[in-house]
């Protein structure tokens, strides 16, 4: 049913589906093409149940390896090792499962977007029925404020307007027009003769023919293109998994190569099996899991007092990763305000209009020269036409903003005549109001007439340049009135061409004085021998922060691409004001694009800056190539159009004010103010969070490689384990955790934003952070090695196992400041980062607890130390400080 019906003459539609729409479909038509083609509903495919998402939490290969671990301890008697891993496992896996359950959600609110009845004529009657039973040949009528029920051929329309910013991303309301045929291959907003289900009629009525219904609709095609989009891996949770086979791997392969050579050297096979054990606890870091979610959560707080709602866990670090940007123009990179910005009078004097939104305030200049309020007569006239012939109302919010009701183009030229100074109230209240012709999609004029303080009748018009021109026959010029000759037209028409070309939406001015008026005078008798005033150029203009906002984002080597549903000419124009395009880069319309093979695109993908006029196929099409050139890609969006797009982005962006539910629903991420720059803070904010990410791990993976080293060189020396698994789990779940999160609280490095983002295949760790994880935990196992041996001349070997215990967790908590940056302490003051020094005391005295309460010595099987051995054991730990200090200052 997926035909191009806006093609085909409305007799060869007819033809086509079988119907006549004077009678419509008879009761049995309509139950035959209902057995056809179904209900006329979004269908929705199964989703993972509660249990599906719990099961698929326990896939992970590092969780398989602590479930092992977990049940090899329990089965050997060790039962509180084996409690401990598992609760952690459990509560890893409930947070997971916690997180899946919010997302998915696209389908049922593109179900709710159904329309719930519609008007059909059936065996010669209009009755009223559930949308649902709508069957392709059925005849709809609609009038304002209706909900398009399916996508439907216009038969007959009266000023049809409608809202299509949902399906295309236009925030301008659609023209309609029964009688135009198009030709060519056209996007979804150029389609004047079709209605889209999902729509909305902002103005007049029609009636139309039900070309597809349900799944054939576009809106049928965005939701199979959600369907069918899997969710992918964003990059921590691939540079994690491969850290935890890595390090489940080599935890399991260590475990196996000491045990083996300890039964060989003669020692008891279930001693040995359980220094393994030892091994396999001290390699994983079994807190990492829980401590990257808990990064993530505080991350995501930040992020929502920053205008950014997180809607999935590991997507608050992927915008870090971002190499690409793809952003919607109108409301994200502009004010989403029409605005005038430049008045062309008839003698081509521009003048530039300045002034701030919807502001009734701003300068005029002519050549660079502010003109004051001493206006020429024919400037004048425009500016009490923007104000006369307007419905629109300008008025103050609660807190302060000016705001237009009304149609926004209108607003623009109140807002343009309001910054003249002339008092709007007081004109219209001197004014008599003798009758208004309203706009509408076939005239495309509107005209108010006027009788005046001195009793004169005036007409003043706005409306398309090119009907504007037609309809006047003389011009407003510096020296008065005069004849508008053919050449002249012809001039003003190129005139109005090149402006447009600008991107600006161009509206012609025009007034007369009726000599004998009354009120049974036709439109058209009113409409006529007009005297052309001027054209007002109107832009929807950027936000005043974006540009600052992608100089920065092109500084972090990132891509900034626009995606529009609008005007080429227009998308083209709001990108070189705000700097999105270099020399180079091109830009493409959606047609263009339909066009070009997937091989030229693939090629040309990551020059192109710009698309206009695109479609949602077009979109994702747009993602993927970026993929497949090894982009990390954000999208933004704000209607059911841009769902695909979103779901497949590695991070998709809703619009908080604007969105529809669909769209925030199939993103990752929702931005309350709707702005670009928020985007930038929220890139910031993902990169800072990996960087803390990265602190935590590898402070977690060098004080397990610590561990491993003080296990490892003490069966090679032949000493008796220094730590059985309930200690390690102690460092690794418990004192370790604190600082790991307090690490997570670290702000970000001043040149943040001034590096290029990480390669996609890039690990957590480069080669140099890898050498100096090494080293650190050598020299923390060194230490803890060097405090098992001072336990055993003390007092053996519980008494060495305490001090071991003891030294391990204390420097491994001193050691966390060494990672909170490549700079010295004391460049960024030991104290800044309070979170830290909380979580540092916090787990002192948490060991101190176990060190020093007599049943939870018992636990942990610890003993009471002496002051010397405290010394000892406080000299031991402050040393990583030390040592990692003068490293710094000499490299």
């Amino acid at each position: 049913m997926r035909e191009k019906w806006y093609k085909l003459k409305i007799e060869d539609v007819i033809n086509q589906l079988k119907t006549d729409i004077k009678v419509g479909l008879n009761t049995n038509e309509v139950q035959k093409r209902k057995d056809k083609y179904g209900e006329n509903t979004i269908e929705e495919t199964n989703r993972r149940s509660i249990f599906q998402m719990l099961i698929d939490q326990f896939k992970d290969f590092m969780i398989i390896i602590l479930l092992l671990a977990a049940l090899v301890s329990g089965f050997l008697g060790e039962l509180k090792d084996s409690i401990v891993i598992l609760i952690i496992i459990i509560l890893n896996a409930v947070l997971g499962v916690v997180q899946e359950n919010k997302a998915e959600n696209s389908l049922q609110a593109l179900r709710a977007l159904d329309t719930p009845s519609a008007q059909v004529l059936r065996d010669e009657r209009w009755i009223e029925i559930d949308s649902r039973d709508l069957v392709p040949g059925d005849i709809v009528n609609l009038g304002v404020g209706d909900a398009v029920p399916a996508d439907l051929r216009i038969i007959s329309s009266d000023g049809l307007e409608v809202q299509e910013a949902a399906l295309t991303g236009e925030s301008v309301a659609v023209q309609k027009d029964a009688d135009v045929i198009l030709e060519d291959e056209v996007a979804l907003g150029d389609q004047t003769n079709m209605l889209f289900k999902g729509t909305t009629v902002q103005s007049g009525q029609a009636k139309a023919l039900v070309v597809a219904t349900a799944m054939d609709t576009e809106f049928g095609k965005i939701a199979e293109m959600i369907q069918a989009v899997d969710q992918q891996q964003t990059p921590l949770q691939k540079r994690l998994e491969r850290l935890g086979k890595k390090l489940g791997i080599g935890a399991l392969f260590l475990s196996a190569i000491v045990s083996i050579l300890g039964i060989i050297q003669g020692e008891e096979p279930f001693t040995m099996f359980m220094t393994g054990v030892s091994l396999a606890v001290a390699a994983i870091p079994e807190g990492l899991p829980a401590i990257v979610t808990i990064v993530l959560a505080l991350g995501m707080q930040r992020m929502i007092k920053n205008n950014a709602i997180i809607r999935r866990l590991p997507a608050v670090e992927t915008l870090g990763s971002a190499t690409a940007i793809c952003t919607d123009k109108t409301g994200t990179l502009t004010q989403n305000k029409m605005v005038a910005r430049e008045v062309t009078l008839p003698d081509y004097e521009e003048i530039k209009v300045g002034g701030d939104g919807y502001a009734p305030k701003g300068s005029f200049t002519v050549d660079g020269k502010e003109i004051n309020s001493d206006f020429k007569l024919s400037l004048k006239l425009l500016f009490k036409t923007c104000l006369l012939c307007n419905n629109s109302k300008l008025s103050k919010t609660e807190k302060g903003d000016w705001q237009v009701l009304g149609d926004p183009t209108e607003g623009a030229l109140l807002v343009l005549g309001s910054k003249s100074g002339i008092n709007r109230e007081e004109l219209i209240n001197s004014y008599d109001k003798k009758r208004e012709i309203e706009f509408n999609s076939k005239r495309k004029i509107m005209s108010v007439i006027y009788q005046t303080e001195a009793s004169k009748v005036e007409v003043y018009t706005k409306g398309a340049p090119d009907v504007i021109l037609e309809k006047a026959n003389l011009i407003y010029t510096a020296n008065g009135i005069d004849k508008l000759s053919d050449d002249k037209r012809e001039e003003l028409l190129k005139l109005n061409e090149e402006l447009a070309s600008k991107g600006r939406r161009i509206l012609g001015i025009a007034w007369r004085q009726l000599d004998d008026y009354s009120s049974d005078l036709k439109d058209e008798e009113i409409e006529t021998d007009l005297v052309f005033v001027g054209f007002v150029a109107m832009i929807d203009p950027p936000r005043p922060e974006v540009k600052e906002a992608i100089d920065q984002c092109k500084r972090a080597g990132i891509k900034p691409i626009m995606i529009t549903g609008d005007h080429k000419a227009t998308a083209l124009a709001i990108a070189e004001e705000i700097g999105l395009t270099n020399k180079g880069n091109l830009a493409l319309s959606g047609p263009e694009l339909e066009e070009m093979i997937t091989a030229e695109f693939e090629q040309r993908v990551n020059k192109v800056r710009v698309y206009a006029r695109v479609s949602p196929e077009h979109k994702v099409r747009i993602v993927k190539n970026l993929q497949k050139r090894g982009n990390v890609v954000a999208m933004t969006g704000d209607g059911v159009n841009d769902a695909p797009a979103l779901k497949n982005a590695d991070i998709g962006t809703a619009m908080g004010k604007k969105g529809t539910d669909v769209a925030k629903e199939s993103a990752d991420m929702v931005l309350t103010d709707d702005n670009f720059a928020t985007i930038i803070t929220a890139v910031k904010e993902g990169r800072r969070i990996f960087d803390n990410i990265k602190r935590s791990i590898q402070f977690l993976l060098s004080c397990n490689l610590g561990e491993v080293f003080t296990l490892l060189v003490a069966l090679i020396i032949g000493f008796q384990r220094p730590l059985i698994p309930i200690q390690i789990l102690w460092i690794n779940l418990v004192t370790d955790s604190l600082p790991a999160i307090s690490l997570g609280l670290e702000e970000a490095e001043q040149e943040i934003m001034d590096r290029p983002p990480r390669a996609p295949d890039s690990g957590v760790f480069s080669k140099q952070d890898t050498y100096s994880t090494i080293a650190q935990g050598v020299l923390i196992g060194t230490l803890a090695l060097l405090g098992y041996w001072i336990g055993l001349q003390r007092g053996g070997l519980v008494k060495a196992q305490t001090m071991t215990f003891a030294t391990l967790a204390f420097a491994q908590l001193f050691h966390t400041f060494n990672l909170r940056s490549k700079a010295s302490l004391i460049e960024i003051g030991f104290f800044s980062n309070r979170y830290l020094v909380i979580g540092v005391v916090v787990s002192i005295l948490l060991q101190l607890a176990v060190l020093l309460v007599p049943f939870l010595q018992k636990i942990f099987e610890v003993i009471t130390l002496s002051g010397i051995d405290w010394v000892i054991i406080g000299g031991l730990a402050i040393l990583p400080i030390i040592i990692v200090e003068i490293f710094k200052q000499l490299l």
